[in-house]
């Protein structure tokens, strides 16, 4: 049996929702550029990507997009369809750069099948910090991540 997907657009509250119930360790961004999905040929969502402006103040330029969330039910070349079709739509909206970041026990396969390279390792830590103004829970991981670029 042949399994084919297809890419659709889904509204933030539609992509958030699937983030929130197969996203293995964040929550859905606070906003979105925009968001995609990849529906089975029965029409059902099985994995979602939410693209937005990049978390990291040095890299929001305007010219540069970041993959906040992706998510799948387990279907097989879900992420790699999202993945490139994130950097597909990025690059006809005339952005000139698309990063996205992963832990680094997640391999990156499917980043790779869809162009990305690995740049290297970024990020870490706490939000919760002394100069922050007000305490903080982290609800994600706080370890070091690998950056991806396309």
């Amino acid at each position: 049996m042949s399994l084919s997907l297809s890419l659709v657009p889904l509204t933030y509250a539609e992509a958030a929702a699937f983030v929130l119930e197969h996203h293995r360790h964040h929550r859905p961004p606070v906003g979105h550029k925009f968001s995609i999905g990849a529906a089975n040929d029965a029409g059902q969502i099985v994995g979602v990507a939410m693209v937005g402006r990049p978390v990291a103040r040095a890299l929001d330029d305007g010219l540069t997009l970041e993959i906040n969330r992706v998510a799948t039910d387990g279907t097989r070349n879900a992420n790699s369809l999202l993945y490139g079709a994130a950097r597909r739509a990025a690059w006809a909206l005339g952005y000139r750069r698309l990063v996205t970041y992963t832990l680094p026990e997640e391999g990156g396969a499917s980043l790779r099948a869809a162009g990305y390279r690995l740049i290297g390792e970024a990020g870490g830590g706490s939000w919760d910090t002394p100069g922050a103004g007000r305490p903080r829970v982290d609800l994600h991981p706080t370890q070091v991540k690998w950056r991806w670029e396309a």
